[in-house]
């Protein structure tokens, strides 16, 4: 069985919403990379992709701070206005037309939005700018 990482707890995203992380990825040379990502849900399904359009590679929540167009129907790029289904993460209007979010593999274990199949450092990326000064709210355990 693979290792599951706790990133959140279900009720910690809103249905309807999305959330943003901010992870340490080990690579295969063993150096951690900051790696950030968040998870969308639709009802009782939640979906993780990582945070970075396919357009140009900036975070979607880069200068607006927000994942959400005002609406709350759809995922969008705050650099380039690109928009995203919540659910599938490909992009249907904005220059990566056609394009997708890269998804991440998600567990819901016990109550907890998990990550499996990755490898984690065990250090968060507290060193990258939030976009609302917040230090990301992780918590990474393994069983």
């Amino acid at each position: 069985m693979e290792t599951l990482f706790a990133i959140c707890a279900t009720y910690e995203v809103d249905d309807g919403g999305a959330r943003g992380f901010v992870l340490q990825r080990r690579e295969p040379d063993g150096t951690a990379k900051p790696w950030p990502i968040l998870v969308t849900r639709k009802g009782n399904h939640f979906y993780g992709f990582e945070n970075a359009c396919p357009h140009q590679g900036a975070r979607l929540d880069q200068r607006a701070g927000e994942f959400m167009d005002e609406e709350g129907n759809f995922l969008v790029c705050g650099q380039h206005g690109a928009r995203f289904d919540l659910d599938t993460g490909k992009c249907f209007i904005g220059p990566c037309q056609g394009s997708a979010l890269a998804a991440i593999k998600l567990v819901i274990d016990d109550g907890d939005v998990c990550l499996s199949g990755i490898d984690l450092d065990e250090e968060d990326g507290l060193d990258i700018d939030d976009p609302e000064d917040d230090v990301p709210d992780v918590q990474i355990t393994s069983d």
